[in-house]
């Protein structure tokens, strides 16, 4: 059969024409909250609500609450590029090949990014790790990259990127000897967005974007991972492995969480007044709270378990803090988008790897900041005008043309 048959409704929705203000003002604020609260991570002296919570503290703090904020922009933005891409293409196949590429950039940038961090063993590697943890970066680019706000590289150019990554897996090692090689241990941030995403992809598309049938993936995300935990589960070898990916699965429910908001506030299939659109969210907002609370006894709130209840806890606050944004800024016709917070909202990616990028040549030119700048208040106000000059680097980059293509 010609893919090229497939109607543009094979999404569902009609969504809303035009950039939403919000979503980008939200989008841009995730990014550089979660780099300033990177580089809160080595302050000292910090209150607790300022840091993350420990994973049995049955507890989150507002820092625990950044990365599924960038979960749930992901999700908002899911059902604008999925119609966008298929008005493009109006080729079912062409939108899903976009959908793996674009988890699958997403997935192995983060494992090289947590491969950096911990498991290798400077003593048989080839490179020093901040020296292999530039090259990927750089290799990141040539496959990903466009320069002059044009398209991507050439077939040369990418095939040059493969490769160098391809040299760096070989060049890696870890363990007490030098055996063992790159693992996925985690995932890294970049990864957990990128296997949440395609999930939510893939679901947001059979469902067709219908409320009823998006929250019910939403209880079977938090299903799956509660069905990890029985016992009849854990006692099957392979049961056991095919639940093994709760984190995932919570993941999961707070980027589709994502998904019905833009449904909500812009599917145009069905004709709402403003003030219904904001109870209905303000209502799964709700759902979403009692659902965690509801979990919470004997599922505790822990962001490094990746609880239900931490992930609908997060999400209901998302949910909230959307719908603020919403009314203040597209109903009320603010701009809340500044010469720097605009092109960071375009190329979140960029403004996250920055941070990464300079941690790697700080540690290659064994560089540091002052210990003064880690230290109280101090820490803190430095943390927020390292995110403010990274935003002007990112707008500096973004006036260049030079962007990340996933």
């Amino acid at each position: 059969m010609n893919n090229s048959t497939h109607p543009i409704a094979v999404t569902g929705p009609q969504l809303r024409s035009g950039r939403i203000l919000s979503i980008d003002a939200f989008r841009a604020l995730t990014v550089l909250v979660m780099i300033m609260v990177n580089e809160w991570h080595g302050v000292i002296g910090l209150p607790k609500w300022m840091t993350h919570m420990a994973a049995d503290d049955d507890a989150m703090s507002f820092v625990d609450v950044v990365f599924p904020a960038f979960l749930f922009i992901v999700g908002m933005s899911i059902p604008f590029a999925l119609q966008q891409r298929m008005t493009q293409t109006k080729n079912a196949f062409q939108v899903q090949k976009h959908v793996l590429q674009r988890a699958l950039g997403l997935v192995v940038i983060g494992v090289f990014m947590v491969n950096t961090e911990e498991g290798f063993n400077p003593v048989f590697m080839a490179l020093p790790i901040a020296a292999w943890a530039l090259l990927s970066y750089v290799a990141a680019f040539l496959i990903w990259g466009s320069i002059s706000s044009g398209p991507a590289l050439s077939m040369g150019w990418r095939g040059a990127g493969v490769a160098i990554l391809f040299a760096l897996a070989l060049l890696y090692h870890g363990g007490v000897d030098g055996s063992t090689g790159m693992t996925t241990q985690w995932w890294g941030i970049l990864g957990l967005i990128g296997w949440a995403y395609l999930i939510s992809s893939v679901i947001f598309q059979i469902t067709r974007g219908r409320l009823f049938w998006l929250l019910l993936c939403i209880g079977l995300c938090a299903a799956y991972f509660i069905a990890h935990r029985t016992p009849a589960i854990l006692a099957s070898p392979w049961l056991n492995i095919l639940f093994s990916q709760d984190g995932h699965f919570s993941h999961t429910a707070i980027v589709l969480s994502g998904c019905v908001t833009a449904m909500i506030f812009f599917d145009e299939r069905v004709q709402r007044s403003a003030s219904a659109r904001f109870l209905m969210a303000f209502a799964f907002a709700v759902l979403l709270a009692l659902a965690a609370t509801a979990l919470r006894p004997e599922f505790k709130i822990s962001k490094i378990y990746a609880t239900p209840s931490w992930a609908l806890y997060s999400a209901g606050l998302c949910v909230v803090i959307f719908a603020a944004l919403y009314s203040w800024i597209d109903l009320g016709k603010r701009d809340l988008l500044p010469g720097l917070l605009r092109p960071v909202a375009a190329n979140p990616l960029v403004a996250y790897l920055i941070p990464f990028i300079v941690g790697a040549l700080m540690q290659l030119t064994d560089w540091a900041p002052p210990k003064a700048l880690h230290i109280g208040a101090v820490g803190v106000i430095y943390g927020a005008v390292y995110s403010l000059l990274v935003a002007l680097l990112v707008k500096q980059i973004a006036d260049r043309g030079v962007r990340l293509r996933i």
